[in-house]
């Protein structure tokens, strides 16, 4: 049938599903305990919305499930590519590290804790393990320097201070 024969009221739009937080190609999608419970948690809260959706008019209906749907499918997947994380018996910045640090320019110090990038939060002050700034830190002992290149600009870090917690 020609477009031209179908009345616009019966075409429906494909929900726009927003993807997930970037994982890079081929990088394993590591996580931290708290990590994972919070995925599993999302789950369950995307489960129950779709259990107790309550829409009157069915296109609305079908919309609101399509998105539903469309973020649990992007959840599991995550979830089905998860690798915990935990246990860690270092002295040096690696994964679920809480880092404490000093940049040069700056007049206090950052603390930040390194996580999956599902549960990032800037807020938080936890930074997926793929930021740059983490990328700088990996590897480094307290006292250490290492340089963090900013564009065309370059900032000395000294790293302070390093824990591991089992409760993040």
């Amino acid at each position: 049938m020609s477009r031209g024969f179908v009345k616009e009221d019966d075409q429906e739009e494909t929900p726009i599903i927003p993807p997930r937080a970037a994982l890079p190609a081929g990088a394993t999608n590591y996580v931290t305990p708290a990590g994972l419970q919070a995925i599993k948690e999302e789950q369950e809260e995307l489960l129950r919305e779709i259990s107790d959706l309550e829409e009157p008019d069915e296109r609305e209906r079908r919309r609101a499930l399509a998105v539903l749907n469309g973020k649990l499918n992007l959840l599991k997947e995550r979830l089905a590519s998860a690798r915990l994380l935990d246990k860690v018996d270092t002295d040096e910045v690696r994964f679920g590290a809480r880092v404490t640090y000093t940049i040069s320019g700056a007049n206090k110090p950052v603390t930040l804790q390194i996580v999956g990038v599902d549960e990032a939060d800037v807020k938080k002050q936890k930074i997926a393990f793929t930021a740059p700034v983490v990328r700088a830190l990996m590897g480094k002992k307290p006292g250490e320097e290492t340089t963090l290149q900013l564009g065309d600009q370059s900032r000395r870090i000294c790293i302070q201070e390093i824990s591991y917690s089992a409760k993040d």
